[in-house]
Formats: structure tokens, C-alpha cells, sequence
């Protein structure tokens, strides 16, 4: 499931993890925000910036 931020409801679902992530990423290069990706425990599992310009200069990412 992807959930762009401030929305309530979902953008969009996949049937697969991955398939999700993709679909999020792709949704985060097309807005030119910062892609989240979340454990099943709700952790932060993985972040990226798009575009890569915009990733501040002092992050460890």
C-alpha cells in the first residue's frame, strides 16, 4: 500500500512488497518528494530523496 503524505486513504496497492515499492518510488519521482519505506513493525526502513539534488549534503543516505 502507498499513502502519499497528508492523505487519509491510500494511492494505490500492489499485491506484492516489492511491486509496492516500486510503485511508490515511481510516484516519488514523478513528485519530486522523499520516498519512505516502512517495516511491518512501522520503523523506518528506508528513505530516498527524488530528485537526488534535493538529498541534504549531511545525511548518512
Amino acid at each position: 500500500m502507498n499513502k502519499a503524505e497528508g492523505n487519509e486513504r491510500a494511492s494505490n496497492s500492489a499485491p506484492t512488497k516489492a511491486e509496492a515499492q516500486a510503485l511508490g518510488r515511481q510516484m516519488a519521482i514523478n513528485r519530486g518528494v522523499e520516498h519512505v519505506i516502512h517495516d511491518q513493525d512501522g520503523a523506518i526502513g528506508e528513505r530516498n530523496t527524488y530528485p537526488r539534488s534535493r538529498d541534504p549534503k549531511q545525511s548518512k543516505g
